[in-house]
């Protein structure tokens, strides 16, 4: 099978982190999208802010008018737009949530700013859009009413449905941060929300690797458990070395294993013969150099390329006889053996 990637902007950052500023000079956007072909990407994945700067202080004519420059200049990159999510979690009148917001004017500018990303998406070729449910939580549990926060997230999810018949919604679980506790923060939750929906088959997940790890699961399992479903749209890999901020590490970097595991269980159940991305969400080392601050991007692409080589080459017989034999131990060792190269 042959993969197509896909990365952020965002990704090609200029090292700051929670606890520090920027540190090393901006490329601007035309740079970075010169960049993509090079890495051997083609997918973009957008916030609509990307799309257009200062969205809110823009006219939907405006914002429009923009969408359609960014798509010519994609256009003669050779390049699509994959997926657009809105950026709500930003907000100054977001903070305390969007969808979930205790104030009923917060949840419709909410759900207004997501129309008109969809307006966007639509202008930029997509029909995927992201949410990722950033700030639909609470500090403190006293703060919302869980069951309400459900019922808005559908009502949400049910009116960006109404307003585009042909639109495909992807929603990203977290279990925290920014929040300290989120009201989606798995698959599984995610899906639920899908079901709930008005139009379950236009609603669906992307998983990222950090997420998972976050929650305590194998990101793995997560995307089985949405592909089971149907319903694994995109995917964010990356990686995370522990239960704290999320690090967005190179796909690989902290766990050899665990990447092998997510490109199988892609590979294995068809994921991108619908045309679905390899999506990375990674971020360069805070010490990386400004002119080497894109191998981030070029190690994890060609990291999931020599796993899915792995992948292809790895003996399901001999893996089917040391299952039948209950011998588990073998296992363990043939896996790690066939990694090494041995």
């Amino acid at each position: 099978m042959t993969f197509r990637f896909s990365f952020g902007p965002w990704n090609i950052h200029e090292g700051a982190d929670p606890f520090g500023p920027p540190v090393r000079q901006s490329y601007d956007f035309q740079e970075k999208l010169a960049a993509y072909r090079e890495l051997g990407f083609e997918g973009v994945q957008f916030h609509d802010d990307d799309i257009v700067p200062d969205i809110a202080g823009k006219t939907h004519a405006q914002v429009m008018r923009r969408a359609g420059e960014v798509r010519r200049i994609l256009d003669g990159h050779g390049l699509v737009t994959e997926i657009v999510a809105p950026r709500l979690w930003e907000g100054a009148n977001t903070i305390d949530g969007a969808y979930t917001s205790n104030d009923p004017n917060e949840r419709l500018q909410a759900i207004e700013r997501s129309k008109q990303t969809i307006d966007i998406a639509r202008e930029m070729g997509t029909n995927n859009l992201v949410l990722w449910l950033a700030r639909e939580g609470t500090y403190i549990r006293e703060a919302k009413n869980p069951v309400d926060a459900v019922h808005f997230l559908i009502d949400a999810i049910n009116k960006l449905l109404d307003y585009d018949k042909t639109i495909r919604i992807l929603i990203e679980p977290k279990p925290n941060e920014p929040m300290d506790q989120a009201y989606i923060p798995t698959i599984g939750h995610a899906l639920s929300l899908a079901y709930r929906s008005t139009d379950p088959d236009r609603v669906g997940g992307l998983i990222e690797s950090a997420h998972c790890i976050l929650a305590g699961l194998d990101p793995s399992d997560e995307m089985g458990y949405a592909l089971a479903h149907g319903k694994l749209w995109s995917v964010h890999l990356n990686d995370q070395n522990g239960l704290k901020y999320d690090q967005d590490k190179s796909f690989g970097s902290d766990n050899l294993r665990r990447a092998f595991n997510q490109v199988r269980v892609l590979a294995d159940n068809g994921y991108g013969s619908n045309g679905e991305f390899i999506g990375l969400d990674v971020k360069a080392m805070r010490t990386q150099p400004r002119e080497l601050s894109f191998k981030h991007l070029a190690n994890s692409r060609s990291l999931f390329l020599r796993l899915a080589d792995k992948v292809r080459t790895y003996d399901r017989e001999k893996e089917r006889q040391l299952v039948a034999a209950r011998d588990y131990e073998g296992l363990d060792e043939y896996v790690l053996d066939h990694l090494l190269g041995r």
